[in-house]
């Protein structure tokens, strides 16, 4: 497993790491559960991100987690590097959710409870309240590290105008901001057109990119429909099937060009979000240990050329 430095920090995270968003919820088999973490970190994966809200139900993801950590990992601690979040809506009530203090570092101890920790490596905000006051929010993450609840302070999905008024707040208040985890995929470039992965770069920030195979758009599993027991079929999932039929077209041109160089479509997919400068690591999700085995083995395919990127611009522009 490759790891890369994270911006120009001294933490290294690999090239792939492993999210908890699906498949580790408390209505999922935990032995299975259990395999696929084990089998991750016996592969080189040393990171895996969680966020309060993981499921389902909301929380269970972490208590996963935390039975794996406990009876697997605890002696493999100093080697491992978690994350969780904190910011969508968590638990019914006025605090359930948002970007205040109080409901930040309440969920900050509820994770380290359920994932029977001590610390997390990094604390983000999962995403930007506009209705508080962003010092307020910056000064959760604050606390959350000098208090030695968290290492690090990182954001999710902040616009870029916001985000750069949050590092500048966190670094006045003595943190600095690790590492920003947007959505990046060939089907979503958002990131890169807005120049926010050329803004981390230029401030030495890490990026950590989610969905890099578009929740598995970017996967021949949609080429010919959408098959029974899939993510798009499931009536409550954040895929629906108008995501899948309104990109289609893309996704079998780019299918298509993959096929022509010789490299699953997968494969092509988390090789293209590695290929920025910025990007520390791509976050993948998985539901069995086979969908684990070959997200890492995309490391193993060649560089892409110039005439491939080419053909990956003109199938589907920033």
């Amino acid at each position: 497993m490759p790891y890369r430095r994270c911006g120009d920090s001294g933490l290294l995270l690999p090239e792939i790491s492993l999210g908890l968003w699906h498949n580790f919820g408390g209505v999922d088999d935990f032995a299975e559960s259990r395999r696929m973490l084990c089998r991750a970190f016996d592969r080189g994966i040393v990171h895996f991100d969680l966020a309060n809200n993981y499921g389902p139900p909301p929380g269970s993801a972490e208590e996963t987690f935390g039975r794996v950590m406990r009876g697997d990992f605890v002696c493999h601690r100093d080697e491992l590097v978690i994350s969780t979040k904190a910011g969508h809506l968590m638990w019914q009530g006025p605090y359930g959710g948002n970007g205040s203090r109080k409901h930040l570092l309440a969920s900050l101890d509820q994770s380290l409870k359920r994932m029977k920790l001590d610390y997390v490596d990094v604390f983000y905000s999962h995403c930007h309240d506009p209705e508080t006051r962003l010092e307020e929010t910056m000064s959760a993450l604050a606390t959350a590290v000098n208090s030695g609840r968290a290492l690090h302070a990182g954001l999710s999905k902040y616009p870029l105008k916001v985000m750069k008024k949050a590092v500048k707040l966190l670094a006045g208040m003595g943190v600095r901001c690790l590492i920003y985890q947007p959505p990046y995929s060939m089907l979503q470039r958002s990131c890169e057109a807005d120049g926010v992965l050329d803004w981390l770069d230029d401030q030495g920030i890490g990026c950590i990119v989610f969905s890099p195979l578009a929740q598995g758009m970017l996967t021949p599993k949609y080429l010919d429909g959408i098959p029974d027991g899939s993510r798009a079929a499931r009536p409550d999932g954040f895929l629906q099937p108008g995501h899948v039929e309104s990109r289609i077209d893309r996704i079998r041109a780019l299918a298509a060009i993959a096929s022509q160089h010789g490299v699953p479509l997968q494969h092509l997919a988390i090789q293209w979000v590695l290929r920025h400068k910025a990007v520390t690591s791509a976050l993948i999700g998985a539901r069995t240990m086979a969908q684990l085995d070959d997200a890492i083995d995309a490391l193993q395919s060649p560089p892409l050329t110039d005439e491939l990127l080419a053909a990956i611009d003109a199938a589907s522009p920033a």
